[in-house]
């Protein structure tokens, strides 16, 4: 099957719509029926649900410059998780390039924000890829890559979703479905929010990561 640009594969909407069935039973005391109203496409514009879930920071990888880090590399600030692939034709970028946006926007207030973007394809997302990928986005951005099994143990910590599927048309022969959501971590580690590139314009979010700050 040939995926066009700006089309979404229907594999990354399934796997959207598994992790968010996941993660709502992950999260305790929850409005389950107010979060599901807004992942509908009510009209809200505010954060899509928040509270105490079985996600957290934790990871052991390498960033864009080659050095290793885990995240207590960040515990000084917080962290917007996003998870993706260079080869991405339209969530990654316009994600990355919406995050970049937030960041503008909270001005001198970044500085207490680490924005990371993960990949989930570290056969082709080394060291340098990732460094000339982000570079393009926000002098800000960190790329964190690693080996199949550091990418894997940090997705289910994270209880994050892609698969690698097959398309002759695909750059290499196949392409990653993967989730689009961006994760809002305390410096702690904790799971605070989580959000989607399109569930509120960029002043929004910002304003929403400025109160928490």
């Amino acid at each position: 099957m040939s995926i066009e640009p700006g089309e979404t594969p229907p594999e990354a909407r399934l796997l959207r719509s598994i992790l968010w069935g996941a993660v709502f039973v992950a999260i305790a005391g929850v409005a389950i029926f107010s979060a599901l109203e807004m992942y509908l496409g009510n009209g809200s514009k505010t954060v899509r649900y928040s509270g105490e879930a079985d996600i957290r920071s934790e990871f052991s990888l390498t960033d864009h410059t080659g050095q290793e880090v885990t995240q207590a590399d960040y515990s000084d600030r917080w962290q917007l998780v996003f998870f993706g692939f260079t080869n991405c034709p339209d969530i990654c970028p316009t994600t990355l390039a919406y995050m970049s946006s937030v960041l503008d926007l909270l001005g001198d207030d970044a500085d207490q924000v680490a924005p990371i973007f993960i990949t989930v394809d570290p056969a082709r997302d080394t060291v340098p890829v990732m460094a000339e990928y982000v570079s393009v986005f926000h002098p800000r951005l960190i790329g964190l890559t690693g080996t199949e099994a550091q990418v894997a143990e940090a997705t289910r910590n994270f209880r994050a979703w892609y698969k690698r599927t097959e398309d002759d048309s695909a750059p290499d022969g196949y392409f990653m479905a993967h989730a689009g959501h961006i994760y809002l971590m305390r410096p702690s580690g904790e799971f605070e929010a989580v959000y989607q590139e399109g569930g509120q314009p960029p002043e929004a979010l910002a304003l929403e990561i400025r109160k928490k700050l």
